[in-house]
């Protein structure tokens, strides 16, 4: 380590219950939001002992101290029943708080690290799809019988799609940069499919989509999978846990996993929609959820899909109109690649919605 950051890592690390004396501290994951380091501690008897030390970054959420709340209320929750996957644990530090704040105003954290895991950021094989898939259906599953309403929402109105479209329409009229004119078929793209953005809100108003603990970041490397047996292990990166729908949290999943191309590619004849991954994973999600979900809530994972895609197109849309100034860009027109991606993702899944439809309803037969 570094002389500072090591004498740095070490007085935070002494405000927290953590056993045996520090040997290392290296940055850990590929993660864009928190700042990430594995701790390796000897302690008296010489085990090995390894934890994860997180600065929680503000600017994304504003209330740490809510974010930590919901961590450790579902966590508890999750340990409290003998039967649920293996859950992060949380180490406290010495005043009995879930973090550490510095002078600087600055949130650290600490948890113990999940041994005998692997976190792969794509599927090496259709099994370990299915395993991820299982992995955040049985979330869902364990979290049942959790009150979703008392959790906080750490980032208000994240999947609140018709927000996020009023957003975009603001965006469009000022247009701050000069940059709608030439986008004028991508804004009719989405101000074309504006009567299906309150999908998701009526259905739950009408009682078909329960309210639930939602997980909000269901990539393939937030599920660790054992790595003996390459089965779901544990749930990880719970930040943006919240009051939801299990149907985003699948709907999230394929944008990301079932595309058979990257985010950002520009030629979009390479960009389609996998039914069979589709299929894969709806049958790891449903596997995972053990029969808690509503057919109506099943019914409606196709309108997850489109509506997560749609909108996450929409807010790279929304950013490049407003002069990229949310998401990290690489290039001139990162911002409208990402969007045109999913543009074909969503039209693509339009395509194939009646075998997307044909796929789920044959799940609420088998239940």
């Amino acid at each position: 380590m570094d002389k500072d950051f090591e004498i740095i890592v070490r007085e935070l690390a002494d405000h927290f219950k953590i056993k045996g004396e520090i040997v290392s501290c290296e940055p850990y994951g590929n993660g864009h939001i928190n700042s990430t380091f594995v701790l390796v501690c000897i302690d008296e008897t010489g085990k090995r002992r390894r934890y994860i030390l997180q600065k929680i970054n503000k600017s994304v959420f504003k209330s740490p101290e809510e974010v930590m709340e919901n961590i450790v209320r579902v966590t508890a929750f999750l340990k409290s029943n003998p039967a649920s996957l293996k859950t992060l644990s949380v180490i406290f530090n010495k005043d009995n708080l879930s973090y550490y704040k510095t002078s600087e105003g600055d949130y650290w954290r600490i948890y113990k690290f999940v041994e005998s895991s692997i976190c792969l950021d794509l599927p090496e094989t259709e099994e370990d799809f299915y395993q991820s898939a299982f992995a955040f259906g049985r979330f869902q599953r364990d979290l049942n019988e959790f009150p979703a309403d008392t959790l906080h929402e750490t980032i208000p109105d994240f999947h609140n799609t018709p927000k996020r479209y009023e957003t975009f329409l603001k965006a469009v009229r000022e247009d701050r940069c000069g940059r709608a004119a030439s986008v004028a078929d991508e804004i009719k793209f989405f101000t074309d499919r504006a009567d299906f953005y309150s999908v998701l809100l009526d259905s739950c108003k009408l009682g078909l989509l329960p309210l639930r603990v939602s997980h909000n970041d269901t990539k393939i490397n937030n599920s660790m999978l054992h790595e003996d047996t390459r089965t779901a292990l544990c749930v990880i990166d719970l930040d943006t846990i919240m009051p939801g729908f299990s149907v985003t949290d699948f709907g999230d999943a394929i944008r990301f996993g079932a595309s058979t191309a990257a985010e950002d590619e520009k030629d979009l004849s390479k960009v389609n929609l996998d039914m069979n991954m589709f299929k894969i994973y709806a049958k790891g999600f449903l596997d995972g959820c053990g029969g808690q979900l509503l057919d109506s809530e099943i019914m409606l994972l196709p309108e997850g899909a489109k509506m997560m895609t749609i909108e996450c197109g929409m807010r790279f849309l929304t950013d490049y109109l407003e002069g990229d100034t949310y998401f990290r860009t690489h290039y001139e027109g990162h911002n409208l690649d990402r969007c045109h991606t999913q543009m074909k993702l969503v039209s693509d899944m339009e395509a194939n919605w009646d075998e997307m439809k044909a796929t789920v309803k044959e799940h609420c037969k088998n239940k």
